[in-house]
């Protein structure tokens, strides 16, 4: 028998892995983008986000332990896919339409889809909307941190 928590891990990894598909004009893109100066952190960011990506599971888990296989249960979790789509799309597609508006846009959604993800699993689990905190705070500082190499870059619109 399966455990939620490996169904769970296993979903968020095929996620995670089909939204990794990048090429080296990509890369080499993103790579020559001018930076804030303050953007002193950025070696730190994927591991910021395996930490919320962790965090996000654990939520996952939790609200599904609370109520398992309910109808709620079931939409919940297609939240969570859907938040981590969204999430895991910010660097391919920022990456191939070279877009740094398309990347704060997708970044903005994620951050207004974990408030709401939030909302939603209130009722359901307080300890779930804990373990959202870390992607509710970050969210909007990447936003934030894409929006200023905008600014730097206006030919990567």
């Amino acid at each position: 028998m399966i455990k939620s928590w490996m169904a769970i891990a296993a979903i968020g990894i095929l996620v995670a892995g089909l939204g990794s598909a990048l090429t080296g004009s990509d890369i080499r893109w993103f790579n020559r983008l001018q930076r804030p100066q303050w953007l002193t952190f950025e070696r730190a960011i994927p591991i910021i986000w395996i930490v919320i990506f962790i965090c996000g599971g654990w939520s996952a888990y939790l609200v599904w332990e609370a109520d398992p296989g309910s109808q709620l249960t079931w939409v919940l979790m297609a939240f969570y896919v859907v938040l981590e789509i969204v999430t895991i799309s910010y660097t391919p597609v920022m990456c191939k339409l070279q877009s740094l508006t398309v990347g704060t846009i997708i970044g903005g959604t994620g951050g207004l889809l974990s408030y709401l993800l939030a909302l939603s699993v209130w009722p359901v689990s307080t300890w779930a909307v804990v373990l959202l905190i870390p992607y509710m705070i970050w969210s909007p500082i990447g936003t934030y941190t894409t929006w200023a190499m905008l600014q730097l870059n206006p030919e990567d619109r």
